[in-house]
């Protein structure tokens, strides 16, 4: 990535998902459109975005993280086994535990661009995927890599009736830190969260109804990080918080977006979050905490940079 040319603002995207085909053009297996990841990268650092954490919810996409991280300066990689993927472990030829084995030779062979374990979790909203006892058992084994390579935890978690958080409080001294990503969760959830010492993740998901709204306003700045959770998420016009884009003073406007059947190399393609549009979720957090956004995104930048960054060389400062 260059250089961001917005001003002095810098802002790391933590949930990045651009290893899905979409930003190679391909759509459920059909070419739509040239590869336009780079434009896409242009774009985000003409926005202030200065890093992304690519998700890595797979054996598989956990090692294409890290070669578009190896590719592109100013990515970085996440390793883990997202839960509604868990049971590609069990499928896997040499069994769940040659797949975590792999799992943390990736981590082992890639320190430099490693910057977390995840995305890993609970989803019990898609157990058609993969049910809750086997989400459970391979959520237990990402602990064990945090605590082997000790890194930070990229947290996922959906309607759990109370087992995410029951679990990584049982597991918290094994992990440094983390964030629970792409939070949706109520205040008293956000709550139990803070209290174990981890901070929340805020992308276009997070901020779709009054009570989001309401529920993010009460996380403290200091314990935010922001994100777009692309090509998923992006902030639409029935969503609470597009109001509050109207209402914004921004310095920064949205890229005209295209049907994919109209694609042009200047254009987002609707429907396909990327990640320049993170200047839309710092938007909507500045005016919900009543501060500017470059007052914001730099103590976002110091957050990130504290739990995820400490351990690897970069030239984002």
């Amino acid at each position: 990535m260059r250089k961001a040319t917005l001003g002095a603002m810098k802002i790391i995207d933590i949930g990045a998902n651009l290893t899905d085909p979409v930003f190679r053009g391909r759509y459920r297996g059909k070419q739509a459109h040239a590869d336009d990841l780079a434009q896409i990268l242009a774009r985000a650092c003409a926005a202030g975005v200065v890093g992304m954490m690519v998700t890595g919810g797979s054996l598989k996409e956990s090692a294409a993280a890290i070669q578009l991280s190896r590719e592109h300066a100013g990515l970085f990689a996440t390793v883990g086994c997202h839960p509604t993927r868990t049971s590609e472990a069990d499928a896997h030829s040499g069994g769940a535990d040659a797949y975590f084995g792999a799992l943390r030779e990736l981590i082992d062979a890639n320190r430099d661009v490693v910057v977390a374990v995840g995305e890993c979790g609970l989803d019990y909203d898609r157990l058609h995927f993969a049910g809750k006892d086997v989400q459970l058992r391979h959520f237990e084994r990402q602990f064990e890599l945090a605590e082997a390579t000790g890194l930070p935890m990229f947290l996922h978690s959906r309607n759990t009736g109370g087992d995410f958080e029951r679990i990584v409080r049982a597991h918290r001294g094994r992990f440094s830190g983390g964030v629970v990503h792409s939070f949706t969760g109520t205040a008293d959830e956000a709550r139990q969260l803070l209290e174990l010492g981890l901070y929340i993740g805020i992308n276009g998901c997070s901020l779709k109804t009054a009570e989001n709204l309401a529920v993010t306003r009460t996380i403290p700045i200091e314990r935010l990080m922001i994100e777009t959770d692309c090509p998923y998420c992006e902030i639409r016009r029935t969503h609470a918080s597009h109001a509050l884009l109207e209402q914004a003073d921004s310095a920064w406007t949205a890229p005209d977006a295209k049907r994919k059947e109209r694609w042009a190399s200047d254009n987002m393609v609707k429907s396909r979050n990327e990640p320049c549009t993170i200047r839309q979720v710092l938007s909507v957090l500045a005016q919900l905490h009543g501060v500017g956004e470059e007052e914001l995104a730099a103590r976002l930048f110091e957050n990130t940079r504290a739990v995820f960054l400490a351990g690897v060389k970069h030239e984002l400062d």
